[in-house]
């Protein structure tokens, strides 16, 4: 999330919000399925799984993590659109064919009279709503595996990279420098950017893989 300052051009253009938002979230996806594929397994079952094991997760990350900012700027009246970086979509997409995913899908840029604490809880919003849904998609392993829906192994991947991604990103945009939401946190309250930071970390680092797998199989054997 960027806080526009001299580039004043960018709300003179005419935009369609959702229409960025849907490159936005069509780009991210494609890369990261490609990533997750593989640049030689592009023409199989398994790029069309990745697909939609992405655009759940990936896609949908980023989007609500936008959204939230955008909802946010404009609850105090500040003017904020969402618009989609074509050239980083389109080199995402080029540099997941090597296997590295990239996510610059774009920003929310807003402008208007704001104090120190409502920039900070617009940047705030971004990174809590990834960590929010990375929360929920560790929880969500529990209803799937009581009921085993149809498709049971494909929820579970759902589960499971919603559950890592979201932490990730959520933890990588407080970064206290240049351009990422942690930098207007940090300089609205140290606090709440350390316990933002904590529980990031702590999803992010702290539940191992071990930890969460070896709960589940107790889960399974309690079901």
């Amino acid at each position: 999330m960027r806080n526009l300052t001299s580039f004043d051009t960018i709300f003179d253009q005419s935009r369609n919000d959702n229409i960025e938002l849907l490159k936005a979230w069509a780009g991210t996806t494609l890369a990261f399925a490609i990533m997750q594929t593989g640049a030689s397994n592009l023409i199989s079952s398994t790029f069309i799984v990745n697909l939609v094991v992405a655009a759940i997760v990936a896609g949908v990350g980023f989007v609500l993590h936008e959204l939230a900012h955008r909802i946010v700027a404009r609850g105090y009246g500040a003017e904020a659109h969402f618009i989609a970086n074509d050239r980083w979509l389109l080199l995402s997409i080029l540099i997941s064919l090597l296997g590295i995913f990239i996510a610059a899908p774009g920003a929310v840029w807003h402008r208007g009279l704001l104090t120190v604490r409502q920039s900070g809880l617009i940047a705030l919003a971004g990174p809590v709503t990834n960590l929010v849904l990375s929360f929920l998609f560790l929880l969500l392993f529990v209803p799937i595996i009581m009921l085993r829906p149809p498709f049971f192994d494909l929820w579970i991947t759902v589960c499971y990279i919603g559950f890592r991604f979201n932490a990730w990103i959520g933890l990588f945009n407080m970064i206290p420098a240049g351009p990422f939401d942690g930098a207007k946190v940090l300089a609205w309250d140290w606090r709440v950017f350390a316990v933002t930071v904590a529980v990031g970390v702590g999803l992010t680092f702290l539940l191992s893989d071990s930890m969460i797998f070896s709960i589940l199989r107790a889960l399974a054997q309690m079901l």
